[in-house]
């Protein structure tokens, strides 16, 4: 262990978005100490699972694209620097009832910002992508720029970035303590004790054992992700289809990926807050009852797909109270800065929301546009203002 004790920022937490914010603050020639009490990568978070997708006409909110526009560019960035593949361009189809939120607030996003599109009636969507059974009111809106990154290697190449730029990253390495006042911030965890001037917690489903005075409520909840073997293995390969979102209409959806040689089988997942959980001591193993949250849409809607089950996953959703995410100052704190919250759709921006970080760890503000993400929407009862 490095006997620097004193750091500009101390960032806590080296998933998705702490192994970004390392990788911009490091290139910024900032002494950064990154702390992570699992191993780098790891998947007993939320940042694992060989595929997570990634789309510009984005349903949740018409904000999120301009900062899509610049992950997106971030994303092939960081592949040049690393020299890996991590990001694969499939197109991305998206099927429910027009107004519905998958392709109405696509096409809501893709109108606002001048997004290609192509709208699919029914029946081209059947002669198109045969692979799905649709209901009779259901379209499909087509968006040729999205597809997956592979979120294991984005981790690990977000991490040695920052290792090679001079981030001191520390595996293993718990939080018990920390406090924070106007000369800097002080860390003790179960190895030493740290000095910095900022700390930045990326802590995911773990945020509120980390801050417990954020007053917002953080929900954290057990998701299951299914792989199993098509009927016709040829209809769902990476050169036959693109990522995939089915509307349903209690407000959910199911999501999918093309096959790939890394993982087998066709992966799968309900995008709905599963069972709440606590991160220290979630059911890691499967249940029974978890291939039911895929089965029947498999049955009724992706027939040729309904074959035997090969794997089951487990990860963990960190929802706000309206599904946005949460990047801000602390309310007390100047020098604590949190990104947490991203309520299960947050891990593609995660290049953007590193470079966003290291802004604020550094200058205390950002160019990006990040309104949406203020703690300052939430009363201290966690509700909208």
């Amino acid at each position: 262990m490095s006997m620097n004790k004193h750091y500009d920022v101390i960032v806590v937490g080296l998933g998705a978005m702490g192994s970004a914010a390392c990788r911009h603050l490091a290139g910024r020639g900032v002494r950064v100490l990154g702390l992570e009490k699992f191993d780098i990568p790891n998947s007993n978070g939320s940042s694992h699972g060989f595929s997570r997708m990634i789309r510009m006409a984005y349903n949740e909110h018409p904000d999120y694209v301009p900062l899509l526009k610049s992950t997106f560019a971030l994303w092939h960035e960081l592949e040049a620097e690393s020299g890996q593949k991590l990001f694969h361009v499939t197109g991305g189809l998206y099927i429910g009832p027009p107004d519905g939120q998958t392709v109405g607030g696509s096409l809501l996003a893709a109108k606002t910002f001048g997004l290609p599109y192509e709208l699919l009636d029914r029946a081209t969507l059947r002669r198109s992508f045969p692979q799905f059974t649709v209901r009779e009111d259901f379209v499909g809106m087509l968006e040729e720029n999205a597809g997956f990154i592979l979120p294991e290697k984005a981790v690990a190449a977000h991490a040695l970035l920052a290792l090679r730029d001079g981030a001191e990253l520390h595996g293993h390495e718990s939080v018990k303590a920390w406090s924070a006042d106007d000369s800097g911030v002080r860390v003790t965890t179960d190895r030493g004790e740290y000095h910095a001037g900022r700390i930045v917690f990326c802590g995911g489903a773990w945020s509120d054992k980390l801050v417990r005075d954020l007053g917002v409520p953080l929900r954290v909840t057990r998701q299951v992700l299914g792989w199993v073997w098509p009927k016709k293995p040829e209809a769902f390969g990476l050169d036959r289809l693109p990522v995939w979102m089915i509307d349903h209409l209690d407000g959910s959806c199911h999501y999918g990926f093309p096959m790939m040689p890394d993982n087998p089988g066709f992966k799968l997942a309900h995008h709905h807050p599963g069972l709440p959980t606590d991160p220290d001591t979630v059911q890691r193993t499967p249940m029974p009852e978890d291939e039911q949250t895929f089965r029947p849409t498999l049955q009724t809607q992706i027939p040729d797909a309904d074959g035997p089950l090969l794997s089951l996953r487990i990860c963990l959703y960190t929802s706000s109270p309206d599904s946005h995410f949460i990047i801000d100052q602390h309310p007390a704190h100047s020098r604590v800065i949190l990104a947490c919250g991203f309520s299960g759709h947050g891990f593609k921006f995660s290049p953007v929301v590193g470079q966003v970080l290291a802004d604020l760890a550094i200058n205390g503000k950002t160019d990006h546009e990040i309104g949406l993400f203020c703690l300052g929407r939430f009363r201290a009862d966690g509700n909208k203002l």
